[in-house]
């Protein structure tokens, strides 16, 4: 069974719309250790929410990992990885981090206790109930 995740992206450098008219892109410029290794156990098919940081702060749509880790083509050191990604469609209803934050059954979230990072892992009952908060049918 896939493996799911959260990416955070700011919406004014790279939106959920902006992948949906792009088809796919590279998730690059990670540079925090433990990101990286998320990004090195990410396999292709595995569905991810992508997260507006900074600007609404919601969870907007679901992206899948269409290329597994390779070489980031922004590190000249050659030390990061990067995956690739396509959208699976946007969330009937944005899921905000207040609302997230409120909701007990999420309270164990990784992106709670490592909110800096920019990938972090989804576990399968908090993929449902992000799902349940969106109105949304499960995928």
């Amino acid at each position: 069974m896939p493996a799911h995740w959260l990416m955070k992206s700011e919406p004014t450098k790279y939106s959920f719309d902006d992948l949906v008219r792009d088809g796919s892109t590279v998730w690059d410029g990670v540079r925090n250790n433990q990101a990286a290794l998320y990004l090195k156990a990410m396999k292709v098919g595995d569905r991810a929410f992508f997260y507006h940081s900074q600007v609404g702060l919601e969870v907007v749509g679901v992206a899948e990992v269409s290329k597994e880790a390779f070489l980031d083509p922004t590190d000249p050191a050659g030390r990061y990885v990067a995956v690739e990604i396509k959208p699976v469609r946007k969330l009937k209803s944005p899921v905000t981090l207040a609302q997230m934050k409120a909701e007990p059954r999420l309270a164990g979230m990784a992106m709670f206790r490592q909110f800096r990072l920019s990938v972090a892992p989804v576990t399968d009952e908090e993929w449902a109930v992000i799902l349940e908060l969106a109105g949304d049918s499960g995928l």
